[in-house]
């Protein structure tokens, strides 16, 4: 699916004709340039390699600057690539932007979500949690997971204390709301994974 890569600004709301608001996610999407064209022919599979914003020269390692020597002082801040059915219509270097989205159309948004570190099942996995009176010592911990004799262990996958945040999430089937071509942005209506300045990939529904 074709998509762009932006950056999500945060959230607020709009309002349509008959005056009902809507909430909305503000997404800096592209512009992103056309970095590679991969065909079926030479690669075994049609996709565009695209880049979103800039870093400087010195921070791009050795390798990358070869890869993007056809461009000249461009270096992306991220590099994506999104597998189309046709690559026909497309040349490098060329730039898309919120045009190729309509209003009402919809998308997928993905984006690493916030980390938050080594947390306890309360907040993990949203356990209640023991008693707080009554002489009850026991409030945020797990309680007993272990069997007995048989099977002398504890089954996998168990609702335990673990790592929370900092993986990968889509959110699915969200509706455009509003596309502001004149500063690159989408108003996806809904939440999108990731913090404020957190970088998403748009992707257009088939």
């Amino acid at each position: 699916m074709l998509g762009l890569i932006g950056k999500k600004i945060g959230m607020t709301r709009i309002f349509d004709e008959q005056g009902l608001m809507i909430p909305v996610t503000v997404i800096q999407a592209g512009p992103c340039k056309i970095i590679q064209i991969k065909t079926a022919d030479k690669d075994g599979y049609n996709a565009l390699q695209v880049g979103f914003g800039q870093r400087k020269e010195k921070n791009v390692i050795r390798p990358l600057k070869g890869h993007l020597k056809k461009f000249e002082n461009y270096f992306p801040q991220v590099l994506k690539e999104f597998r189309v059915e046709t690559v026909e219509g497309y040349e490098l270097g060329q730039e898309l932007n919120t045009e190729i989205f309509n209003v009402g159309e919809g998308v997928d948004v993905g984006g690493v979500i916030k980390g938050r570190g080594f947390q306890g099942v309360v907040k993990r996995h949203g356990h209640s949690g023991g008693d707080e009176t009554h002489g009850n010592t026991s409030h945020r911990v797990p309680g007993s997971v272990g069997s007995s004799a048989d099977p002398s262990r504890c089954w996998k996958n168990l609702k335990l204390p673990g790592q929370y945040g900092n993986t990968n999430q889509k959110a699915l089937n969200l509706k455009v709301a509003k596309v502001d071509s004149g500063r690159n942005c989408l108003f996806v209506r809904g939440a999108v994974p990731g913090p404020t300045s957190g970088l998403v990939t748009v992707y257009k529904k088939k």
